[in-house]
């Protein structure tokens, strides 16, 4: 087989995206339970996000030390 990407050129209608969206799932879906490991804690999204800011003396200095 050759590794060059397939690439095709047109119009796809909502029908052919909805079939090629069940497609991608219905593969997704018959993977081995191992094949799905649970997302590591440190790779949390909500761990990019910093704490709300609370005022009062000293914020300033607490909100530069880490959490």
């Amino acid at each position: 087989m050759s590794d060059d990407p397939i690439v095709i050129r047109g119009r796809a209608t909502s029908a052919d995206v909805a079939a090629i969206i069940a497609a991608i799932a219905s593969l997704r879906a018959s993977l081995p339970g191992e094949a799905r490991r649970p997302r590591s804690l440190w790779a949390r999204p909500s761990r990019q996000t910093r704490p709300p800011l609370s005022p009062g003396p000293g914020a300033w200095r607490a909100s530069a030390l880490p959490r």
